[in-house]
């Protein structure tokens, strides 16, 4: 008889700032987020603390009050770890540490704990443990503070490196000898992309978990791991398309967030060669998320990063199943009209006085709107074709009702 296995999740407690740069309404968003990060990670978040604070506290980020305010849950409720949405130092982070007492993880190391479970192969390994070492090597003497000095006595006293000296020069080596595999592993790589001749290449992107997986596995009819979950894809996937006679290559890519750190967008620049090479992007937006217009330029800024934001793209606002405005009462005269009220039709009207035909509503679990998805892409792809290979126009028609 199988035995029914229950999942064991951590009690976390997450902490946010309100300053200048981020109000009460984008702190709750951003906690709302970091929520979900550590739902992904296997926590479970039994209560926020919020302080509204100008300067942070140099020491422990908070304030002395509503640090022991935590101080106080955190030892009645038997908190594993406390999550703060702002990067900490090393110093405040071994500050805080000697006064909760248990784990204490910033947005940084929680997303590279994720990026760590989800790598699959060998690629994405690499790229994670390096990021984790670039991030480690900081904080060495926050996790080894009893290797701090080195012990006197007899056969002890003149030169030496002490022991957290030994230990950094290991983290270092580690880090040149990570650099140097994705090194070589790139270079295979660019081989492989060299090898796939002079097919059109599209790639997806997005904010993560708006759907590029699943609207790869209904275009592609692969079956690429798609979860709701954050970073539930970290290896590039690439697949061989054909819509009516016409191929092409479609990559799924890592998805994108705010607050990214920097050591995963160094690390993972290389896997996003697929984007820079791409001669169309699909920009795969969740419209039913309240914020998406936010997660757009996020993607944009790191587009832009990797100098692909002049790309031919085309915006595909996914999730229209799930989308649902907030709406205003008849009888209600003091609210005022503004986006989250927009209707779906007012969102397309929105988008296409912006972008022109180059927006797409559609849902990819639910396949609406997908034939039209389908001719948008190929008539793209088709163009892209053309001008590369002008003797080939009359073998794909201009169109796909044609087949």
């Amino acid at each position: 008889m199988l035995e029914k296995k229950s999942i064991d999740y951590e009690k976390a407690v997450l902490i946010g700032i309100i300053n200048k740069s981020q109000n009460e309404e984008k702190v709750t968003e951003y906690l709302d987020e970091l929520e979900f990060l550590t739902y992904t990670a296997g926590g479970e978040v039994t209560k926020r603390f919020v302080q509204r604070m100008e300067i942070p506290n140099p020491k422990t980020l908070i304030g002395s009050g509503k640090m022991e305010e935590v101080e106080s849950y955190v030892k009645k409720n038997d908190i594993g770890s406390v999550i703060f949405d702002d990067e900490l130092s090393p110093a405040q982070q071994r500050n805080i540490e000697k006064l909760l007492r248990c784990k204490i993880i910033d947005r940084t190391s929680l997303i590279l704990d994720i990026f760590a479970q989800r790598a699959q192969t060998s690629y994405a390994r690499t790229q994670v443990e390096l990021a984790q070492y670039q991030y480690l090597l900081p904080r060495l003497t926050g996790l080894w503070t009893h290797l701090e000095r080195q012990k006197g006595g007899i056969g002890m006293r003149g030169p030496g490196e002490t022991e957290i000296e030994t230990d950094r020069r290991i983290v270092r080596d580690r880090i040149s000898l990570l650099k140097k595999k994705l090194l070589k592993i790139d270079r295979q790589m660019e081989t492989q992309r060299g090898n796939r001749g002079s097919l059109v290449r599209v790639a997806l992107i997005g904010y993560t978990n708006v759907g590029k997986s699943t609207l790869m596995n209904v275009i592609s009819k692969s079956d690429v791991f798609a979860e709701n979950k954050l970073f539930a894809t970290l290896d590039t996937t690439v697949r061989k398309v054909v819509l009516g006679n016409l191929p092409f290559l479609l990559s799924d890519t890592v998805g994108f967030i705010r607050k990214l750190p920097t050591q995963l967008v160094e690390s993972f620049k290389s896997t996003l060669d697929e984007v820079r090479e791409a001669d169309l992007l699909l920009h795969v937006v969740d419209i039913s998320h309240p914020n998406f217009e936010e997660h757009i330029a996020s993607v944009n800024q790191i587009l832009d990063e990797i100098k692909s934001a002049d790309k031919k793209t085309i915006m595909v606002f996914n999730k229209i199943d799930q989308y649902s405005p907030d709406v205003i009462d008849d009888d209600d005269l003091v609210t005022e009209k503004t986006s989250i009220h927009f209707t779906l039709e007012e969102w397309k009207k929105t988008w296409y006085n912006k972008i022109g035909d180059r927006a797409l509503f559609i849902s990819a679990l639910n396949k609406e709107n997908l034939d039209e998805f389908r001719k948008r892409v190929y008539n793209e792809v088709r163009d892209i074709h053309v001008t590369r290979f002008p003797y080939n126009n009359f073998l794909y028609p201009e169109n796909l009702d044609e087949y």
